[in-house]
């Protein structure tokens, strides 16, 4: 009995960083491992986990940055239309003004830089809420698009097309899979290992005691096995193709972005604020300068996103970007943020926007037409979020709030006990 408890605290509900990791891809595992009966295992093939993460790479990146943005206790309704305004600009800017690919790219960030600048500006220092500030700015940018291009598709050159449509690269001897994928699934799980052995020794060094050994075996014996799988299956698709590019960008941004949250002052500080921002600004917080940098970031990651997308559709057109904000903002809180601000990990919103992700692809994959895609999502979205959140109103029981569990801060600290000496008077109370 104690090694099951000890189980359910260390494993799925525990306080380390990776417990926290191994909940999250439980419940992704859970999600896939439906579809996969229900599809009669087209979920798990390997062209088609190629293409889901093709297909959404774009939308998870945006989550990134919507994640701090409403942490901090804004919303970004704009980002599809800056993605969209931005994808056009880069087009143009290579098929017409001959600008170098990568200097393209360059150019790309540099304009979601000064959209941001000038949304974070309002936002931040002449104190319009970012809901009014980010839905002038969908018109705007959704305007400036459709102007610029004249409301017609324009293509880009193949060396650009990498970033949305490439792979890893294929070399060394013929082993039947893609070997670049092999070994970046071997360092993956490499340091999944590295990681949890450095977890118990800093344990030790601060005197608390680590998780029982089996425990950690355990959780990194899943670990691995869920790396090793996902790697098997993106290195075993058709020739030519093997893990995206596009795949790469997000999770080096995933992994520098939970970096930067967790572990500098400038991602505490957006946490402060998002929780309550007049007690941030009395302990010294810079309120004004927080704001300005999430609305520019969002702006930064909504360029590289709609240039991925442009890259993989191998044109710019019109209709780029249309309801992204809305995945966005969907995988935010599905991942486990909360409305008011305060809450949320990158980690969760990824997880949220992959269970979004399956959730579409899934349906596709049985035959289930577009709108009724669109309305089942929603309904899922919605009956989840609200039986959730009744549940917690009630004290009941909490799915989504048990699944979550893995993505909360770790700097959350549950409500102290009262001492035993004032447990001591209520129990004499009780028994007299």
């Amino acid at each position: 009995m104690s090694r099951i408890k000890d189980l359910q605290k260390n494993l799925f509900g525990g306080t380390t960083s990776n417990a926290r990791q191994f909940g999250m891809i439980f419940t992704l595992v859970a999600i896939v491992l439906i579809f996969q009966i229900w599809t009669n295992g087209l979920t798990l093939r390997s062209d088609n986990l190629i293409a889901l993460f093709q297909q959404n790479s774009y939308i998870l990146i945006l989550a990134i940055g919507m994640l701090m943005v409403i942490v901090a206790g804004h919303i970004d309704l704009s980002v599809g239309s800056v993605a969209a305004f931005t994808g056009i600009l880069v087009a143009k800017s290579m098929t017409e003004w001959d600008l170098p690919w990568p200097a393209a790219i360059v150019f790309g960030l540099a304009i979601g830089a000064v959209i941001g600048a000038w949304q974070g500006f309002w936002v931040a220092y002449v104190g319009v809420p970012a809901f009014i500030v980010t839905l002038a700015g969908m018109l705007l940018f959704r305007g400036g698009n459709q102007f610029i291009g004249n409301a017609q598709s324009i293509p880009v050159p193949e060396g650009f097309r990498e970033i949305g449509s490439g792979f890893l690269p294929e070399f060394g001897p013929n082993t039947g899979y893609n070997n670049a994928t092999l070994l970046l699934g071997l360092a993956a799980a490499v340091a999944v290992v590295w990681r949890e052995i450095q977890a118990r020794k800093t344990r030790r060094a601060m005197d608390a005691d680590p998780v029982p050994m089996w425990i950690s075996i355990l959780r990194m014996a899943v670990m691995v096995g869920v790396i090793a799988f996902a790697a098997l299956r993106f290195a075993s698709g058709r020739v030519g193709t093997s893990f995206p590019i596009s795949g790469i960008i997000l999770v080096a941004l995933v992994i520098a972005y939970s970096f930067y949250t967790r572990n500098t002052a400038g991602g505490r500080h957006i946490y402060a604020v998002g929780g309550n921002s007049r007690a941030a600004e009395l302990s010294g917080v810079k309120l004004k300068r927080v704001n300005f940098f999430v609305m520019m970031n969002m702006s930064v990651l909504a360029a590289l996103a709609g240039m991925i997308f442009v890259a993989r559709s191998q044109a710019s057109g019109p209709q780029d970007g249309n309801g992204w904000e809305l995945d966005a903002i969907a995988a935010v809180f599905i991942g486990g943020a909360a409305v008011a601000g305060g809450i949320g990990t990158i980690s969760g919103s990824i997880v949220g926007g992959l269970v979004m992700a399956v959730l579409n692809n899934g349906l596709q994959l049985q035959g289930v037409g577009t709108d009724k895609v669109q309305i089942i999502k929603g309904l899922v979205l919605l009956l989840a979020v609200a039986i959730d959140v009744y549940n917690k109103s009630q004290g009941r029981f909490s799915i989504i709030g048990s699944l979550m569990r893995p993505f909360r801060r770790d700097d959350s600290v549950p409500p102290a006990s009262p001492p035993d000496a004032e447990r001591e008077p209520a129990k004499a109370a009780v028994s007299g």
